[in-house]
């Protein structure tokens, strides 16, 4: 029995990729990719003021000095963030077919997904610490804090959602999304890969060029990963659990976990 032929994707016409070229500039242009510009803006404004090594950027903030509408705002703040997700879930739907199911963003593999989130989020996490003590000791990163909440009784559950809110964000339309509508518009595994790893990279220069470089790496193994599994949920996985240690980890032990100084 002959091995089945792969189906290609199918050619579009000129109108057609229109469309998805405009939409995918939509997507990014009211989420990560206005992040990317930001954050480039942001940083050469950095650079003006001072050496990177002498700067801090902080995550997490405190949004007001009462307890309530702090925990409102940052609410408010997570909730409206996710909005691009459900846009680019909605826009991948199609009749028969879930848009969950289509970049894998199901619990159908548990097992398997789990397993390979807390591999990559271990090979992440330990390029994370590295890169980031490489910036500081070249000047290139700033100090970063990542959790800057005053103690309440809701601070940690509001830094796990935010980590959560990150791994689904990032990684469901920088990836997930972007890899749908580039391999649409006919573009080779080692482009999209790259792109998406740019992208990724872009929205965190605000941190320094140290962070940048570094989620590029990261962009580039995630991109990988998602073109063998065609799963996005064990990138989701992996993203929220190094986010969770950050963000926690700060928050509980400070400045003794040699991170923001």
């Amino acid at each position: 029995m002959s091995a089945p032929v792969p189906v290609s994707a199918p050619v579009l016409e000129p109108r057609a990729r229109r469309r998805i070229a405009a939409e995918i500039l939509i997507v990014l242009g009211l989420s990560l990719g206005q992040s990317g510009v930001y954050a480039i803006v942001r940083l050469a404004d950095k650079m003006t003021q001072a050496p990177l090594a002498g700067q801090t950027t902080t995550l997490n903030q405190s949004l007001a000095p009462n307890p309530v509408f702090d925990l409102v705002y940052q609410l408010l703040g997570i909730f409206f963030s996710l909005v691009p997700v459900a846009l680019v879930l909605f826009l991948l739907t199609e009749p028969g077919r879930s848009a969950f199911r289509r970049i894998g963003f199901t619990f159908a593999r548990p097992l398997r997904d789990f397993a390979l989130g807390f591999v990559l989020a271990a090979v992440i996490g330990a390029g994370t610490l590295g890169v980031y003590a490489a910036g500081r000791a070249l000047g290139i990163t700033t100090a970063l804090v990542p959790a800057a909440l005053d103690t309440y009784w809701w601070t940690l559950p509001v830094l796990i959602l935010s980590a959560m809110r990150h791994a689904v964000l990032e990684e469901v339309i920088v990836v997930g999304y972007l890899f749908t509508r580039l391999r649409a518009l006919g573009w080779s595994v080692p482009a999209m890969i790259l792109t998406s790893a740019l992208i990724r990279a872009s929205y965190h220069l605000y941190q320094g060029i140290g962070p940048g470089i570094g989620n590029f790496l990261m962009g580039l193994l995630f991109g990988y990963a998602y073109y063998k599994t065609k799963r996005v949920m064990p990138l989701v996985i992996a993203h929220a659990l190094i986010d969770i240690a950050g963000f926690v980890g700060f928050a509980l032990f400070g400045s003794a976990i040699g991170i923001g100084d």
